[in-house]
């Protein structure tokens, strides 16, 4: 079956303890390609019955998956990540199709999945809990990790399967049950990828297509137990109150607006190609791409020169043919940029190349990679995040000014900085706002090192223990294998304990 016949195929479809199904549901929403604006599908808006029977079905599923030794688990996720890795150019077609990235870069995506899924398959079997020391002679103290139940993952349009797989890993390692919910843009491709899965008990890990109404019943529902939503911060915010009714942990990746910061001692056209990347990638729909760049006064033109010469090499179309970037993903997404570049030149930043509809495309939601320069840091665009294809680049005198501008924003994701002065790296280190530092090698991840933000960027990390820990309970457990008296603190209590004064 070709892509377009598997869109056509698993159109209306839900995935459902073990099984493709199509939904009861009278309400679909359109499904178009970002490239070609055709239509490829449609996805169910799942009813509330189906939703609630998911729910039950996993509650099932999570029991028998937690009775598995660990060891069994992981050999279940190993050979997942190895299906995966075979069949990652099907999955990465499809991947481009629905979301418009280069088919490289969703090759990639698939590939981090299955590194995802090996790496939780072991460090769930060394993280099972501690022993402690104890404070009891012949008592034994130690703690236990176990999974939360049933974790809900919400999903963006932009990296819909590596993040499925960065906070599913992690979920089903500690023991947990999954379903998936994930994005209007994104919903077919996912779908097709559950059957990565089928080696997971029936009903372990579904996914159910929809809009909020569907997201909002499984989130506030106390058959759910665990919730990670990655996406704007209102709706982030929304998520993390309904948990907190019922103190439901939830991790919420909600947005970044990172700087980017390029000091004198920096090799230039090595940090204007990182800039590029780390702007570009993935027509600048990423949540940790540059946002803000801070160029010291001494090499601002030569950096910018620089930049503007990478932007203007990109070859930009279907991400299905041979190009460094592809559309935006919706039609919304392209004109919300064209907006905030509008206003951004109405604010006085100068335009050094792109920002248009490039002109040998007639259809499809692309826009040329951006530079702009005399950018104030007062300016919308180095306020709001981006979330699209332009550099804005600001001047500044010294490092203690771009420090105090990196910091100077309600979000704290990722930040990046070129250097080689030691001095200006471990202040760095030790200053910037951010969950996530990169110096001289700006967007890279790391499964065994946590990746998440700070104020508005959300709570929680993904990836490194801390990613397992995100989806367990811990208990403390002590033993007393005599069941000993311990009059040290038992009723009654020895007058010579008493207030002086009664005594």
């Amino acid at each position: 079956m070709n892509a377009i016949e598997t869109f056509a195929a698993l159109s209306g479809k839900l995935f459902v303890g073990g099984a493709y199904r199509r939904s009861e549901a009278s309400d679909h929403l359109d499904v178009v390609e970002p490239a070609t604006e055709d239509r490829i599908g449609q996805i169910a808006d799942a009813t509330d019955a189906e939703v609630d029977e998911a729910m039950d079905v996993a509650l099932g599923a999570g029991r028998a998956w937690n009775a598995i030794d660990m060891r069994s688990r992981a050999v279940v996720m190993h050979e997942i990540a190895a299906v995966m890795r075979r069949d990652k150019a099907l999955y990465a077609e499809y991947l481009t199709r629905e979301e418009g990235k280069p088919f490289k870069e969703a090759l990639d995506e698939v590939s981090w999945c299955a590194t995802a899924m090996d790496y939780y398959a072991e460090i769930a079997r060394h993280e099972a809990g501690r022993i402690a020391g104890t404070t009891v002679p012949g008592q034994f103290h130690f703690a236990v990790k176990e999974p939360l139940g049933t974790v809900v993952i919400i999903l963006p349009f932009n990296y819909p399967l590596v993040l499925l797989c960065w906070e599913a890993a992690a979920a089903l390692a500690a023991g947990n049950a999954v379903i998936v919910k994930p994005h209007e843009q994104t919903s077919i491709t996912t779908l097709k990828f559950m059957e990565v899965f089928r080696g997971l008990p029936d009903g372990l890990m579904q996914c159910l297509t929809g809009g909020p109404r569907v997201a909002q019943r499984l989130i506030a529902s106390r058959k759910t137990h665990g919730v990670a939503y990655t996406g704007s911060v209102a709706v982030g915010q929304a998520v993390a109150r309904t948990c907190a009714e019922t103190f439901k942990p939830c991790l919420i990746e909600a947005s970044g607006n990172d700087p980017f910061i390029v000091m004198p001692s920096a090799p230039l056209d090595i940090a204007a190609r990182g800039a590029a990347f780390a702007a570009y990638l993935n027509c600048g729909q990423v949540c940790t791409s540059a946002e803000r760049f801070y160029v010291h006064d001494a090499i601002h033109d030569d950096f910018v020169r620089l930049l503007v010469e990478e932007a203007r090499k990109l070859r930009i179309g279907n991400g299905l043919h041979e190009v460094d970037m592809g559309p935006m993903a919706t039609r919304r997404q392209r004109e919300r940029f064209e907006a905030m570049m509008s206003d951004a030149r109405r604010q006085g930043a100068k335009v050094a190349t792109g920002g248009g509809r490039p002109a040998d495309l007639n259809s499809g939601w692309f826009v040329e990679p951006a530079v702009l320069t005399e950018v104030t840091p007062d300016m919308d665009i180095l306020r709001n995040e981006s979330f699209g294809p332009v550099a804005p680049i600001c001047r500044v005198q010294s490092f203690d000014e771009a420090i105090e501008l990196a910091n100077r924003s309600d979000y704290g994701l990722g930040a990046n900085l070129y250097t080689r002065d030691t001095d200006e790296t471990f202040r760095a280190v030790r200053e910037i706002q951010s969950g996530i530092l990169w110096i001289n090698a700006p967007l890279l991840d790391n499964d065994a090192l946590p990746f998440g933000g700070r104020k508005l960027s959300g709570n929680g990390r993904q990836l490194g223990p801390e990613g397992l820990n995100q989806f367990q309970n811990t208990k403390f457990v002590m033993i007393d294998p005599g069941a000993s008296t311990q009059d040290f603190w038992w009723f009654p209590y020895p007058r010579a304990e008493s207030y002086p004064g009664t005594r």
